[in-house]
């Protein structure tokens, strides 16, 4: 079996956390690890990395490629979309890259999961895997469904028929519905909540793109590098419209454990754990006389008094307060903020790049103070500045600086100075990351005023 995970979306409903540039699989909500860390994980459990495809596009490869780093799963395959085209031509490139690039027969499994859910506990998890598996060695399209025990209407439903072995057949999808639909659906006792996961043999893809989707079947015919050559003539349509609403080959296991796409803060709350007031509380927290309430910060003291069921999440840059029961109107706020052209509503403090990462830790008129982090081994660019100058300080590590072609080694609680239009370059020669604080002063602090001499 291969396992398929969507790793692509930029999504905003965890808006400040998440945001175009850095979205919510890479997140580190319950603990250290990411989202998509905690999913590779989840299958590694029973599967070599090697069985894994991440599939997400250009921009977020360096992320994908750390958190496979930070959870040993080096050799799992990473896809790169040449553009956002939703999930069904998505899914039919990796099936392809199965096919052509790894070899797979046509009776292969292949299990679709998203990056960025909630399951636990793992063993109930490795059952309904193994059950999906078998349905889907049967021929059918197969679906995991969450037994719907309250009305959602954040939700897409399935609605379920007659037993077919171990699982049921599908009778129809429904889209995400208003609370008294919600509320019919739950009270019909055979509706589930459409987790978004899929599994079939490769062959039963093939023919299924084939019957619903022959413009996609037809570039799957002339191979992997064709359809990545030619990915954007494909249309944009989710596997859900593309196949699962249309074809009478579908079934749907029950997902017997806990689920959550994290969709909303108010789900978010859900999955913390709670203090004796109900309160869910990350980073440096003083709740005073709160309850049910999630406070969540990062380098700041967050004093709260007095609050009730009320959402407080802090970055560096953006405070966001709601009432619990009205977060899904975060992606309200981000739409705004994207039509007042504000760069908060798509970028991120914290950029990911080849080398490491580097995080915007204070700015103003002629400053822009960084903390950037550069992996063993690895070096940034030989380049320089027209309009800024730069001054690094070794925070932890050995830093090898090559400035106006002097050679030079910084140590930690040393510093370098870098003037305008002197040509430098970077690189970390040691086994541990080299931490630094990067400042800048200039009259023109942008990205655009890097001149790259060489790689």
């Amino acid at each position: 079996m291969k396992i398929i995970i969507m790793a692509g979306g930029g999504g905003s409903r965890l808006f400040p956390l998440s945001r175009r540039s850095y979205p919510k699989q890479f997140l580190r909500l319950e603990d250290d690890i990411s989202l998509l860390a905690h999913t590779v994980k989840r299958f590694m459990s029973f599967i070599p990395a090697e069985d894994i495809i991440v599939i997400t596009n250009q921009k977020y490869l360096y992320h994908v490629k750390n958190e496979l780093s930070e959870c040993h799963a080096e050799d799992a395959h990473v896809l790169l979309e040449p553009v956002a085209r939703n999930t069904a031509p998505a899914i039919a490139l990796s099936a392809e890259f199965c096919r052509s690039a790894l070899g797979c027969d046509e009776e292969e499994i292949l299990l679709v999961a998203a990056a960025d859910h909630v399951i636990r506990p793992l063993d109930k998890f490795q059952q309904c895997v193994k059950a999906a598996e078998q349905a889907a060695e049967t021929g059918k399209v197969v679906t995991l469904g969450i037994p719907a025990k309250q009305p959602e209407t954040g939700y897409g439903y399935i609605e379920a028929g007659k037993v077919c072995g171990n699982a049921r057949l599908v009778t129809s999808f429904k889209e995400k519905p208003d609370l008294a639909t919600a509320e019919k659906y739950v009270e019909a006792g055979n509706y589930y909540w459409n987790s978004g996961m899929f599994a079939f043999s490769l062959k039963t893809i093939t023919q299924e793109l084939t019957a619903y989707q022959p413009e996609i079947a037809q570039q799957m015919a002339r191979g992997y590098d064709y359809m990545l050559a030619n990915f954007n003539k494909l249309p944009e349509i989710s596997i859900d419209y593309a196949v699962a609403e249309r074809s009478r080959n579908v079934c749907m296991v029950e997902l017997l454990c806990y689920w959550n796409d994290i969709g909303s803060w108010d789900a978010m709350y859900d999955i913390l754990p709670k203090d004796g007031d109900g309160n869910a509380v990350k980073g440096d927290v003083l709740a005073l006389e709160c309850k049910d309430s999630l406070i969540m910060g990062r380098d700041r003291l967050i004093a709260g008094i007095g609050l009730d069921d009320l959402l407080l999440v802090e970055t560096d840059d953006v405070i966001v307060v709601a009432k619990k029961g009205e977060s899904q109107k975060v992606k309200d706020v981000v739409e705004k903020l994207k039509a007042m052209h504000r760069k908060e509503a798509v970028e991120h403090t914290t950029i990911y790049h080849a080398w490491g990462t580097s995080s915007i830790i204070g700015q103003g008129k002629g400053y822009c103070m960084k903390k950037v982090r550069v992996m063993p081994g690895k070096k940034l660019s030989l380049q320089m500045h027209y309009h800024r100058t730069e001054h690094w300080v070794i925070l932890r590590g050995t830093a090898e600086v090559i400035r106006d072609g002097e050679r030079m080694f910084i140590h930690e609680e040393e510093s370098v100075f870098i003037p305008q239009t002197v040509k430098h370059q970077l690189s970390n020669p040691g086994r541990i990351p080299l931490e630094l604080i990067e400042i800048q002063n200039g009259a023109y602090i942008s990205e655009d005023d890097i001149v790259r001499l060489s790689n």
